[in-house]
């Protein structure tokens, strides 16, 4: 049992208040999984720059004079912005793999949490309430955003094994259920050129989602090949730099529950979830319906 949420923002001037309703959302899901939270921020692009939000377990030692190194190793100016155990990475872009060559290098023990022009994850073991205010979350602008808080049922309870799962470009994906034939997928995306970071059943369909967009798919295509090839329950929330999706299993037996308005989509594992987004009242609620795809753009 883990807890959902999302947020897809439709009216620009809710923006600088996702980090502070995501938080809520999030909290309010703490009995469905307190053992480790995470959430992803899509937030400003800045032209010609990339993000590399990275992790540590000792960030006095692993953060120190990052940027510098990074600048030698690169021959590029970086800057560094240090939140907690997490730290986000600015470069110039086309610099992104050279820099997570060079970090491998430089910082073995680094994790990298995320890649893109826009999204930021930040994820931690411990309590929702902890895990965000921790990073500043509810400080946290953008245009959407995911989270989740999870009770682990198949793997450790590890920073790596928290959601939200980032195997793309601005892309990331949660999930609430258990995939019975994930074993397979990942040897067959180990074939095509995937690296796994945990077992986790999460990070295969990550990954498989991932894969599909690379192969020109758009997030609406991927997500209903996943209904053909994705064994087990399964309540999967994506997010794309432009773009948020949900899709359930054919049985759909893991609870989700949205609303519409014309300021914003919402999504959350239970309705409580949703009680103080602003026009809550007045919202279009919906539980989405099994083996149906939900995808909007911006």
């Amino acid at each position: 049992m883990c807890g959902i949420v999302g947020l897809f923002l439709k009216d620009k001037s809710l923006e600088p208040k996702l980090g502070q309703m995501l938080t809520d959302m999030l909290i309010t899901m703490t009995d469905r999984g307190p053992d480790s939270a995470g959430i992803a921020i899509y937030g400003d692009v800045d032209k010609g720059l990339a993000k590399i939000t990275v992790q540590s377990a000792d960030p006095t030692r692993d953060f120190a004079d990052l940027d510098g190194d990074l600048h030698e190793a690169l021959g590029q100016p970086v800057t560094i912005l240090i939140k907690s155990s997490h730290a986000v990475i600015e470069l110039p872009e086309g610099q992104v793999e050279a820099a997570r060559t060079a970090l491998a290098r430089l910082r073995p023990n680094v994790k990298v949490m995320s890649v893109g022009d826009s999204l930021e994850i930040y994820k931690e073991v411990g309590l929702p309430k902890d895990v965000a205010a921790r990073f500043d979350v509810a400080k946290m602008g953008g245009s959407h955003g995911i989270g989740h808080t999870r009770m682990a049922t198949e793997s450790a309870v590890t920073t790596l094994g928290a959601h939200p799962f980032s195997t793309g470009p601005d892309q990331c994906l949660v999930h609430n259920g258990s995939l019975s034939n994930h074993n397979g997928l990942r040897r067959e995306l180990i074939r095509l050129g995937t690296t796994f970071e945990t077992q986790n059943d999460t990070e295969v369909a990550a990954a498989y989602v991932s894969q599909k967009l690379k192969e020109g798919h758009n997030l609406g295509e991927a997500l209903e090949s996943g209904l053909d090839d994705l064994d087990g329950f399964y309540t999967f929330v994506v997010g794309t730099k432009d773009g948020f999706g949900v899709v359930r299993d054919p049985i759909a037996c893991k609870p989700a529950v949205m609303a519409e308005t014309d300021q914003y989509v919402a999504f959350g594992s239970e309705y409580r979830a949703l009680v103080n987004l602003p026009g809550i009242e007045t919202a279009r609620v919906w539980e989405p319906e099994p083996a149906t795809v939900y995808f909007w753009n911006h």
